[in-house]
């Protein structure tokens, strides 16, 4: 330990950092990465509150400019998750910040193209934009898994992008009601945000790495090559594919429901409420970083694993359920919205930060919880482009809250199947293991 801190700003942040109570750290560390991912949303989701209703003819069916673009978009983001598999798992720590920083900086300029150039050019144009973004995820959670406090410092960061995909939102349809074009304004807001993404990134970049107590308790992270990753997947195959599967299933969900939601709001009745996409996820939040924090105060790894994929299929109950009740009457549009949507992120939000770093923890597997991170994301946004293909092609006639409204039954119904039968495969895996 140094007797005094360093004279250099960054170094002396770094040193205090290491030195400060554990709380503190925490708060720090949530707070600057839920800022950054925050932000990252202002460069990715805003355009989805434009109507952009031009129509393409493709295999015979009127295809809207939204949705191709919506459809490219996360075609980009899917690529994007395939290759960070490789890219970032193995990514030294020193290169994180300047390489997030990068990917923001391509993002912003295909949104420019995306203003300046006509509809055919804009699908182009928001593929490349969705292609860096991808990545951003898996950079922010690299500082902050291993560490004695990852749940909460999980649940903190992805409170982020349920609030932000709102929020960016509502920025969105407020410029245009001030006189930005639906084509200028996913450029404009992301403007908004590129000197506070710039900071909080060089904030995270001070952040020092999990401390040697830390190591030995969640066990040591280290990059993983081919060989390590194919390891730890053929380790806990048939779990790993049960959730990946629910990955694929929730991300669809997910992003019909975000996509489409002035589509869906729209026609419950909100369609001069451009705060409603903000107000309705408060709520969302609030439940599901309650519901997460039950985690965050279990010491052993393996109960609170199992634990998460509890709660995982009580989410899935919730949606299944909430549905059944605004068939029949008993719940209002906007509360189905928010119950829809507590039970969607009690599910989707663990596995793409805390679960993996406890399933590590709880079996002593020398790795990262990034590789699996980014191989759920990458398959649940191939699966998105999928859904989406289908709805244009194949159930046209379905406006975009019938549509969620029937995906919500299915996703009910397939989630408790899986993660009833992951939560009794990694029950008896780790019994197994501890044993």
């Amino acid at each position: 330990m140094r007797d005094h801190p360093p004279a250099r700003l960054g170094d002396r942040l770094t040193y205090w950092l290491s030195t400060t109570h554990t709380v503190t750290f925490s708060l720090f560390a949530t707070a600057v990465a839920f800022s950054t991912y925050f932000a990252m949303y202002a460069f990715r989701k805003p355009f989805t509150v434009g109507t952009f209703s031009d129509e393409f003819v493709l295999l015979g069916r009127a295809v809207s400019l939204k949705a191709l673009l919506v459809i490219s978009q996360t075609l980009g983001y899917a690529i994007s998750k395939f290759a960070g598999i490789k890219t970032i798992v193995e990514l030294p720590p020193q290169r994180r910040a300047v390489t997030l920083l990068m990917l923001i900086a391509v993002s912003e300029a295909a949104l420019l193209a995306f203003g300046v150039l006509p509809p055919v050019g804009k699908i182009v144009a928001i593929f490349v934009n969705g292609l860096p973004l991808g990545m951003i995820w898996g950079l922010v959670f690299s500082f902050l898994e291993g560490r004695r406090a990852s749940d909460a410092l999980g649940a903190g960061l992805s409170a982020s992008y349920i609030l932000a995909s709102g929020a960016v939102k509502s920025i969105g349809r407020w410029l245009m009601t001030a006189g930005v074009s639906e084509s200028w304004m996913p450029f404009a807001t992301g403007a908004l945000f590129l000197a506070p993404i710039a900071a909080t990134t060089w904030l995270l970049s001070r952040m020092p790495p999990p401390n040697r107590t830390e190591a030995a308790l969640r066990t040591e992270r280290r990059a993983m090559n081919a060989s390590d990753r194919h390891g730890f997947f053929l380790a806990f195959a048939p779990g790993l594919t049960l959730i990946t599967l629910m990955a694929m299933v929730l991300t669809a969900f997910r992003d019909v429901r975000d996509n489409f939601a002035r589509e869906i709001w729209d026609a419950l009745g909100f369609a001069d409420a451009p705060e409603v996409f903000t107000l309705s996820e408060v709520p969302v939040t609030v439940a599901v970083l309650l519901a997460l924090g039950l985690v965050v105060v279990i010491r052993s790894d393996r109960r609170a694993f199992l634990l998460q994929l509890s709660l995982m299929l009580g989410g899935m109950a919730v949606i299944l359920l909430s549905t059944l009740a605004f068939d029949v009457g008993a719940l209002s549009g906007a509360w189905w919205m928010v119950c829809v949507g507590i039970g969607l992120y009690v599910a989707y939000v663990p596995p793409g930060c805390f679960l993996f770093d406890r399933l590590i923890g709880a079996t002593r597997f020398a790795g990262t919880a990034v590789f699996m991170i980014f191989v759920t994301d990458a398959f649940g946004y191939a699966a998105s482009v999928g859904v989406y293909l289908y709805r244009e092609f194949f159930q046209p006639q379905l406006d975009w809250l019938a549509f969620l409204r029937v995906f919500a039954y299915a996703t009910g119904l397939i989630g408790c199947a899986a993660f009833g039968a992951a939560l009794l495969y990694f029950a008896a895996k780790t019994r197994r293991q501890q044993t």
